[in-house]
């Protein structure tokens, strides 16, 4: 039983996250009046923080910006699902969780509120439940994200030459 639950739990936890990012996204990038509203509000938080247009059209945080964050978030948990690509599921995770912690986070501490929809806070609840499920697939797929973390240190970062073969090395040059 345990061995199932391991098994199906990433693939049910990426296709349920990746279809709310992507269910997501019909308001986002078709500038629905519901999204104006909260962008709006908080571009005109930020205005007041001394940071104008900063969730604006063309701003940094927009529903554009947003939107295609979650886009590659599905995208890469999707794709991850497959076997050769597990490592990407746990990209698509890293990514979900950074959107949605400022989600959280920007319903918490500014005017935007719990409930700024008059839903009864779904819009909260669900950024909610896929930051937990995000950080839950980050530690199913750890070990995938610490590999890949090892990867990037050894593609970025150069090794030092073990200091016996550097010492060695003028030692030959000089006998020759």
């Amino acid at each position: 039983m345990l061995d199932k639950v391991r098994k199906y739990a990433p693939m049910a936890i990426s296709v349920f996250a990746a279809t709310v990012f992507l269910d997501s996204l019909r308001y986002k990038f078709t500038n629905h009046p519901k999204t104006q509203e909260i962008f709006g509000r908080l571009d005109g938080w930020a205005d007041s923080l001394g940071v104008p247009g900063l969730f604006g059209h063309t701003g940094l945080f927009s529903q554009y910006t947003i939107g295609t964050a979650e886009l590659f978030a599905s995208s890469l948990l999707l794709i991850g699902l497959l076997p050769r690509f597990t490592r990407l599921n746990a990209v698509g995770a890293a990514i979900g969780l950074a959107v949605m912690t400022g989600a959280v986070s920007f319903h918490l501490f500014t005017p935007l509120g719990i409930d700024p929809n008059h839903d009864g806070g779904g819009l909260f609840a669900a950024a909610c439940t896929i930051w937990v499920s995000s950080i839950v697939l980050l530690i199913i797929r750890r070990k995938e994200l610490l590999g890949l973390l090892g990867d990037l240190r050894r593609a970025f970062v150069p090794e030092a030459a073990p200091r016996a073969a550097m010492q060695s090395a003028p030692m030959k040059q000089a006998r020759a």
